[in-house]
């Protein structure tokens, strides 16, 4: 079994950062300590996500969580593309930096694993036929 922790974008945490002091600085303005208690507590969901956002090959599943929110399991076999992408949309990636994975169900998940070529690699060991379309495949980059 091997763990991969969620790549964590510095511009993606930066942004909501920005947001956070914006809004808890005009929270502190009108002593609105209800909306500040409520920020402080959504930060620190979004922090426990971030930290808790992990993918586990286990033989031939794949394991997705983020949090306790989500905990989804994939067969390895019913793979058939894992893309680039760093397509915005909600998901269980702490980055934009991101892998599409498709299934022969004509589902995707969009994840994020900092070792995204190291993970990359695991899974086609486990299912060679799954293609790939990247855009570099510099190892620095990791």
């Amino acid at each position: 079994m091997k763990v991969y922790k969620s790549k964590i974008g510095i511009g993606l945490v930066l942004v909501i950062v920005l947001v956070f002091i914006i809004s808890s600085y005009n929270l502190i303005l009108d002593k609105s300590w209800g909306g500040l208690l409520f920020m402080t507590l959504t930060a620190a969901f979004i922090a426990h996500l971030f930290h808790q956002t992990y993918y586990t090959i286990d033989g031939n599943i794949l394991k997705v969580k983020s949090g306790f929110l989500l905990k989804q399991s994939y067969e390895i076999s019913q793979i058939t593309r894992i893309t680039e992408t760093h397509n915005p949309i909600s998901a269980p990636a702490a980055s934009l930096d991101r892998l599409e994975i498709n299934l022969d169900n004509g589902k995707n998940v969009i994840i994020s694993p900092k070792l995204k070529y190291d993970f990359i690699d695991d899974l086609k060991k486990r299912n060679p036929k799954i293609k790939i379309e990247l855009r570099t495949r510099s190892k620095a980059k990791q």
